[in-house]
């Protein structure tokens, strides 16, 4: 593809869970010196996220909303240090418990779980981001408001979303605020630790957020 040819977002909103994601790419921002794209704190779980994303596109108007910070990775998609870009934005745990197991909203007829994002903008980020010698992996990004904590959840949820990469807590929140508006979104993960049982002596928090800080530069630098 052309470079004329290519969607071009000059007017960015990236939205964090909390204030010490925001400051991580806020330092990515002005490394780019970065014009148009702001960042925002969201707050934690979809319900907070789509309700602050939605204040925030009243007043002023963006041609893109990114769901950005760090997060779980699944084991053998995405390892701790790397990034995740959404191939899409899913709502994991948005259905219903039947007898035989989990049901989507999608299945129950409901509207859909999964917002799709610009495969054009995913890809070249992430090319972007491994030509700059990061672990960058591209493949659907996963939003529960209970995070994974055994191994075995993990497994479900890898098995009935194919290539699960990332996991948090406020991507399908964004994502859908932003379609309530017309936008595209995209979710940017850093990974923290990997997703199954909880073991907090294995997170690396300080790395995700080096990561994501650096991530944001490039995402800046692919926008223009």
């Amino acid at each position: 593809m052309q470079d004329s040819e290519r969607k071009r977002y000059k007017n960015v909103l990236i939205m964090t869970a909390v204030p010490i994601e925001r400051d991580a790419v806020q330092r990515g921002l002005e490394k780019a010196d970065a014009d148009g794209i702001v960042a925002r704190v969201a707050g934690v779980g979809p319900a907070a996220a789509a309700a602050s994303t939605a204040v925030e596109l009243t007043k002023e108007s963006y041609d893109l909303v990114i769901s950005a910070g760090i997060g779980g990775g699944y084991p053998g998609r995405a390892e701790i240090g790397s990034i995740v870009v959404s191939s899409a934005i899913v709502a994991a745990d948005l259905g219903a418990e039947t007898p035989d197991g989990f049901s989507a909203v999608d299945e129950l007829g409901f509207g859909s779980a999964r917002i799709e994002v610009d495969s054009e903008l995913a890809g070249r980020l992430t090319a972007a981001l491994r030509n700059a010698d990061l672990a960058a992996v591209q493949g659907p990004a996963l939003t529960l408001s209970t995070v994974t904590g055994t191994a075995a959840t993990a497994e479900r949820l890898a098995e009935r979303i194919p290539g699960a990469s990332s996991e948090g807590m406020e991507g399908f929140g964004v994502a859908a605020a932003a379609r309530h508006f017309g936008i595209p979104a995209l979710e940017l993960r850093a990974v923290s630790n990997p997703v199954g049982p909880r073991d907090r002596s294995a997170w690396r928090i300080p790395d995700a957020l080096q990561s994501l800080e650096r991530a944001t530069t490039i995402l800046a630098e692919v926008l223009r």
